[in-house]
């Protein structure tokens, strides 16, 4: 059943994409948010999933559902810095007064393009940032996003394609993605699989300092650490590690392999909301947060530039993991 059907959240269209294995509910109209990932082999929900009573704080912060795209991700002193000689001004939106998880929130995008075939199905949405006064207000540069997900089977395929449409001035640019994963009340029976070499040092309003500190204990991560008793909120660097990618597995091996494109993402951020128990986010960052702001060149940082006229494309993958009979 490699198919795409409509749904409805709250009474906002959704697009569901369906394969053998997976249903992917997908909602344009609110930020462009994967809310669901139905695993039918399993009957169990992958990600945190908002209930329709869930609509006011989805609203309000709609980042603690799905695979939210942020644009950029992570905090930003004051919520303001300097780029190749221009001020920019984000919201103070967080503790501190300070900048978090990006001008990406509820935007509307539309559905360009639906494709099924023999290998899967997929659906292509776009949005420009003209449409959004208040987002021109804070970052002003004509861009252009198009985002496909296409289901293969049971995987979970996602490109962001992003354009600058003016003449102006190039500006800084950075995405994440701040994943939900369901661990389902049981940490003890899941573990983390991560390859990264340090922990970047947060001062405590969680901004980075520019110097990286010894994974320590965090070198479980390397071979796969239990999630019983973690607490995660922890800004890790990947550096010369390879693959970019989370191994999330359960003790029976199920599980799932979180994969990005390595030219790009150069972080991730791994965060349990409190002692691990519900949920596991794990959040690749292409830039490391503040990145405008770390006294470090875009080789640590991520920071990357996009000029008018120019184009990034920008790929992860959820595929899930079944064990062997």
């Amino acid at each position: 059943m490699k198919q795409v059907t409509k749904g409805q959240w709250c009474g906002y269209d959704t697009y569901i994409l369906h394969s053998r294995d997976l249903e992917v509910t997908l909602l344009p109209r609110l930020g462009n948010n994967v809310i669901s990932l139905w695993d039918r082999k399993e009957g169990r929900e992958v990600l945190r999933r908002p209930e329709e009573a869930d609509l006011d704080f989805y609203m309000q912060k709609p980042y603690h559902f799905g695979i939210p795209l942020l644009i950029p991700p992570g905090r930003i002193s004051k919520g303001q810095f300097e780029f190749q000689g221009a001020h920019y001004q984000f919201d103070r939106n967080t503790a501190g007064d300070n900048h978090i998880h990006g001008l990406h929130r509820t935007q509307s995008w539309c559905v360009s393009d639906i494709e099924e075939d023999d290998e899967g199905c997929a659906v292509t949405t776009e949005f420009k940032t003209t449409d959004d006064p208040h987002w021109m207000q804070q970052l002003p540069a004509p861009l252009q996003f198009e985002m496909t997900f296409r289901l293969q089977d049971a995987v979970l395929y996602q490109t962001l394609k992003v354009t600058h449409l003016g003449s102006g001035r190039s500006i800084p640019f950075g995405i994440g993605y701040h994943t939900w994963f369901m661990i389902d009340g049981q940490p003890q029976r899941w573990s983390l699989k991560l390859p990264v070499e340090s922990i970047y040092e947060l001062n405590d309003q969680l901004l980075p300092s520019g110097k990286v500190l010894p994974l320590g204990p965090l070198e479980a991560l390397n071979e796969g650490m239990n999630l019983q008793g973690t607490n995660f909120d922890t800004a890790l660097r990947i550096g010369a590690m390879t693959p970019v990618q989370a191994l999330l597995l359960r003790d029976d091996g199920y599980g799932l392999r979180y994969s990005g494109d390595g030219n790009y993402f150069r972080h991730w951020v791994v965060y349990t909301k409190g002692p691990a128990d519900q949920y596991l986010c794990a959040e690749p960052y292409t830039w490391l947060p503040d990145a405008p702001n770390v006294s470090r060149d875009p080789d640590f940082t991520g920071l990357l530039t996009l000029s008018p006229g120019k184009s990034l494309e920008l790929k992860t993958s959820i595929e899930i993991i079944y064990p062997e009979k």
